[in-house]
């Protein structure tokens, strides 16, 4: 071995070791060895920081925001509100709601899916009266196993795809994943649905991030022209339970309505009052169409024009609030403001919200212009609640966002745009039409990925520069030598997953793919096989919670041990690659 070759690979193997320690965040070890590369000189200055200008770098920083708009405008509640239903049986849930992050993260970045997917699934294990850990571990692994998919499902898949560009003058496309990864995935899906989900053990119920949210006493009214004027009250039971939100009274021209409220006739400028945490809240508003005031201040509330968020004050001992309500400190007109909800420690709240003097120690849900909400808390004299990433769905816009990303994607498809110009444009036309608030835009990017990514690319482009992925692939070809080209590819895709068990994906499609890409050229085979083989190896990180973001976002709410995840994790790898290695060698002949 060569000199470069000694210290890249020792740098890599402290990046590994690091990695696997735990101790220190993966961004701050990939920039430090990729600093220390540049020092002692086997990276080019030059080329330091090239990865971050990387298109993988940019299009996982790009599907992020995107994956951000199409929730943010409600386009993945119509899928979700209308199958999801506490009261299927377990493995009906877990194959439907598999099955719906399966298809999602084909189309959305796999954390993104699980992230938006995790409170829903929770909540209906909640309705349910059973643990979360019987279903939020096959949950990830369908988001992780719909990543395969396609192009923008998963980084290794884009940073595959960019390899090959790189080398052999043309990427993939969008789909030319789909035959191989669609069949580990579909296979995956069954044995997790079917089988997988009961060799979970049995876990006391631990709880997850949503059961901290505070419960609101709020009102949504019922806008003109709404379909739902002329129903009865107690037809909108289903959607509020759906929802997780409780309908409990119905206010008109301003008088509380009791006894049989139920049955009563819904008329516009209606109230209902409801009991709900501020994100079911929300879901239920955009799944009805009902709206946070009456006209008045609903147009108040637009003519901001930057759109509008949602913050949780307290009230303190001090604030002009103390004994008085909402409407007579003038807080619409005065502030632009509604008051969506009070939280008043499980004490009933018998008149309208806006009309309900305030105490110290309530807790009030506030819709404010954007960008407004440190003002308005200093003009009360209240103190602000942690942030926790409320959003106000913008569900008139759902259609909009559905059709720009749907756009994207088939011009990416059919080749008529480069797929980070595509998506670029969706998050410019995302932040023109305000479905990402411009003072949102770079919140939603996971930076310490990017940092990662262009950190390990330039380290990753060394490597195979200075011989060392020739060297690798190498060792490997010695060690197959004499086996069919079958047997070749599988222990690749072994050795592969191996790494991504304990180590980032990311980093470990970098490694290998060059690797890949050697040993096909030692054999004299086409290279496409063996980049396949990497691409489904590396997401495949099943064994561990420290393989896969997803796997480590469902390890706490799930009341998971280290040691679950191998029990469904390795019977799940070994079917990945049963279905992977005879689809490869007929979709991706050698």
């Amino acid at each position: 071995m060569t000199t470069d070759q000694i210290i890249l690979f020792t740098l890599f193997g402290a990046v590994f070791g690091l990695l696997l320690w735990g101790k220190l965040r993966y961004d701050i070890v990939a920039f430090t060895a990729l600093m220390l590369g540049v020092v002692l000189g086997v990276v080019p200055s030059a080329d330091a920081f090239s990865g971050f200008g990387h298109p993988a770098t940019l299009v996982v920083a790009l599907v992020l925001v995107v994956s951000a708009g199409l929730v943010r405008s409600g386009a993945v509640f119509l899928i979700t509100r209308t199958l999801v239903d506490a009261s299927r049986s377990l493995g009906a849930h877990i194959t439907l709601m598999g099955a719906i992050g399966g298809v999602l993260s084909a189309f959305m970045n796999n954390v993104a899916a699980l992230a938006l997917l995790m409170p829903v699934d929770m909540q209906t294990a909640r309705k349910a009266g059973r643990s979360p850990g019987l279903s939020l571990m096959p949950l990830s692994f369908a988001t992780i196993l719909g990543g395969m998919v396609t192009l923008i499902g998963t980084p290794p898949n884009i940073i595959i795809a960019t390899i090959r560009e790189d080398a052999l003058g043309e990427p993939f496309r969008m789909f030319d994943f789909a035959p191989v990864g669609g069949l580990a995935a579909i296979a995956g899906l069954a044995f997790v649905a079917l089988i997988g989900w009961r060799l979970i053990p049995a876990r006391a119920d631990a709880e997850g991030p949503t059961e901290a949210l505070s419960a609101y006493i709020a009102e949504l009214t019922i806008p003109e022209g709404s379909k739902h004027a002329g129903k009865r009250v107690g037809e909108l039971y289903e959607d509020a339970e759906k929802a997780d939100v409780a309908i409990i009274g119905l206010i008109r021209d301003g008088q509380r309505r009791y006894g049989r409220a139920r049955n009563a006739l819904l008329q516009e400028g209606d109230a209902l009052v409801l009991e709900a945490t501020p994100d079911a809240l929300d879901e239920f508003r955009a799944a009805l169409g009902l709206s946070v005031a009456d006209a008045k201040r609903e147009e108040q509330l637009k003519a901001a024009g930057e759109g509008v968020e949602i913050i949780e004050v307290v009230v303190t001992d001090q604030s002009r609030l103390i004994g008085r309500t909402a409407q007579s400190v003038g807080l619409s007109w005065r502030q632009s403001t509604v008051l969506m909800g009070i939280s008043r420690g499980g004490k009933r709240i018998t008149k309208q919200i806006r009309k309900t003097p305030i105490r110290a120690g309530d807790i009030l849900l506030l819709l404010v212009p954007r960008d407004t909400g440190q003002d308005v808390t200093q003009w009360l004299g209240c103190l602000p609640l942690a942030e926790r990433g409320l959003a106000v769905t913008a569900d008139e816009k759902v259609w909009l966002a559905i059709g720009l990303f749907a756009g994207a994607v088939a011009a990416a498809s059919v080749g008529l745009l480069y797929l980070p110009i595509a998506l670029g444009l969706v998050v410019v036309a995302y932040v023109l039409s305000k479905i990402v608030p411009l003072s949102e835009l770079y919140t939603h990017i996971e930076w310490p990925v990017v940092v990662l990514l262009g950190s390990m690319i330039p380290l990753g482009a060394a490597l195979e520069t200075s011989g060392g992925t020739e060297l690798i692939a190498g060792w490997l070809v010695t060690m197959t030598d004499g086996l069919p080209a079958w047997a070749v590819l599988t222990v690749l895709m072994i050795v592969t997953m191996s790494l991504s068990d304990v180590l980032n994906n990311t980093a470990t499609t970098i490694v290998a793919a060059p690797v890949g890409i050697q040993m096909a050229q030692t054999l004299g085979v086409s290279p496409d096989p063996f980049l396949m083989a990497v691409a489904v190896a590396a997401s495949s990180a099943f064994l561990t919670p420290i393989g896969h973001k997803n796997n480590t976002l469902i390890l706490g709410p799930g009341g998971y041990q280290f040691g679950d995840y191998w029990r469904i994790g390795l019977p799940l790898e070994v079917i990945v690659i049963a279905v992977s290695i005879p689809a490869i060698l007929v979709f991706w002949p050698l």
